[in-house]
């Protein structure tokens, strides 16, 4: 009987929110040394009333990019990889834009959106067993208009060949090494699409809904899930098939990472802090403005301001200056509504976007302050508030 009363009272609750509320929203507020103000509202899972923490992971989009950046980085700096070389020698097969099969393409030109690649043939639906590189080969998956290294979209499909060339060059799997070269250093208890994360740390996943508070991602019911990857229809969930290169989409560089808000600030507190947080370095300060320093800068004619699969893009340019997959803030120019926190103040970082979230990493290296925001169940389309970014985005990054 009490079943059945708490099911009634989770009913109700769902559908007396107020329209627009997130479902959850969690904010945490760091500077250098640490977290200096958290704040959680909502429900990690609404059917079971568990109630959203600052230490529950969350599958945070595309700041995933972001870290995925960190890791190249550090096999740069090992060797391992070259910003500037061609990265076909990393992948092991001749990656060329048909229309200018003599221009290289370089990892430099992947992570920061000028490969000349499109999100039109997919990115992410690549099975397991399967080779990324056949998405090449459809020539939706090129911008036919402009050479590489010469115009800014944001594609998704460069980090599916940024994983590919890091697993040919240290012969591991893409999840695992990131395990080893950014989040077991750093005590993250995170992973990229599950697998590489224990059972404890699943069982709190945040339920990602959308505005209609329908799961969409990890409702797991407290378990950590079967497969992590995409198989084949009938095929079987076999990680053993996973080969070196052969399909960097596997495990979702583009946005598939699970981390907590808390952990996801150290993330910015390494960056603050130049490469070192708490005892630990991981880059060089060098590294560290490599990454963060703008590679791209909005000018009419030169790029496109906003990403094409995510229903944005109407009015004020969402990206002005893209780094190594970081955005700079607060851009000084017409037309870019790059600025959430309202203030005019230049910060760097990353946003996310999908399957009804909404987050973002944003430091003021000037200030030595940061923060870190989500919110789950809002609606997929941005174009509600003053800037680019969204209302709820908006007020989550100025502490409203």
């Amino acid at each position: 009987m009490r079943m059945a009363s708490w099911l009634l009272l989770s009913t109700l609750y769902a559908g007396i929110a107020c329209a627009g509320d997130p479902v959850a929203s969690v904010r945490v507020a760091f500077d250098r040394a640490g977290p200096t103000a958290i704040e959680t509202r909502g429900h990690a899972d609404l059917a079971t009333g568990r109630a959203v923490s600052a230490d529950d992971p969350v599958r945070v989009a595309s700041i995933s990019k972001l870290v995925v950046a960190i890791g190249v980085l550090r096999l740069v700096e090992d060797g391992r990889l070259d910003l500037e070389a061609d990265v076909s020698d990393a992948l092991g097969w001749p990656l060329r834009h048909p229309q200018w099969p003599q221009v290289p393409i370089t990892l430099r030109m992947l992570l920061s959106h000028q490969a000349g690649l499109t999100d039109a043939a997919g990115y992410w639906q690549v099975p397991l067993g399967s080779e990324l590189r056949g998405l090449l080969d459809d020539p939706r998956a090129w911008d036919a208009e402009h050479p590489p290294g010469s115009f800014f979209r944001y594609a998704n499909l460069g980090f599916p060949l940024v994983a590919a060339a890091m697993e040919r060059a240290t012969g591991e799997r893409f999840d695992l090494l990131m395990q080893r070269l950014v989040l077991q250093p750093l005590g993250i208890a995170g992973c990229y699409n599950w697998a590489a994360c224990d059972e404890a740390t699943a069982a709190r996943a945040v339920v990602l809904y959308d505005d209609a508070r329908t799961p969409v991602r990890d409702d797991h019911h407290g378990r950590k899930p079967a497969c992590s990857v995409i198989t084949g229809e009938g095929a079987e969930c076999d990680l053993a098939q996973w080969r070196a290169g052969a399909n960097g989409a596997l495990f979702s560089p583009q946005g598939g990472l699970r981390i907590s808000a808390r952990d996801l600030a150290k993330i910015g507190r390494l960056l603050l802090g130049e490469g070192e947080v708490d005892g630990v370095r991981l880059l060089s300060p060098a590294s560290v403005r490599s990454l963060l320093a703008p590679q791209w800068h909005y000018a009419p004619g030169n790029g496109i301001g906003h990403e094409e699969d995510t229903g944005d893009g109407q009015g004020l340019a969402f990206f002005c200056r893209y780094g190594l997959a970081a955005q700079t803030l607060a851009t000084p120019q017409s037309g870019c509504g790059d600025d959430p926190f309202g203030d005019g103040i230049e910060r760097v970082g990353h946003s996310g976007s999908a399957y009804g979230l909404r987050s973002g990493l944003w430091i003021d290296r000037a200030a030595g302050t940061g923060v870190v925001y989500f919110a789950t169940g809002v609606p997929g389309e941005r174009g509600d508030a003053r800037s680019a970014f969204s209302a709820i985005e908006e007020r989550l990054a100025r502490g409203e």
